[in-house]
């Protein structure tokens, strides 16, 4: 079961067509972003203190995890091939990290 929180879960930076949607599952809180047919995922436990997870998309398996959100938004742009400053950050999934 997904939810997208305050109606604010999906974002899009027109100028690099970067898409960011933000969800709760029962276990964890996810922050996808997609371009160009590239995805990751950033993923944490729903309680919101365990370290990020990164994968390349939703169900995918982990690559690395990070204390920091900063870090993990990181390598999510390294995944997606743009820099760290085009990625929509929607406003629920700005408190994600630890």
């Amino acid at each position: 079961m997904s939810d997208t929180a305050g109606g604010e879960g999906s974002e899009e930076d027109e100028g690099n067509a970067i898409d960011a949607r933000y969800e709760e599952t029962d276990g964890e809180r996810r922050l996808t972003f997609s371009a160009d047919g590239r995805g990751a995922t950033i993923a944490q436990n729903a309680e919101g203190y365990a370290m990020l997870k990164v994968r390349p998309g939703p169900t995918g398996d982990e690559l690395e995890r990070y204390y920091g959100f900063d870090m993990a938004l990181d390598h999510a742009a390294e995944l997606l091939g743009v820099a760290v400053g085009d990625l929509p950050v929607p406003e629920a999934a700005a408190d994600m990290g630890m």
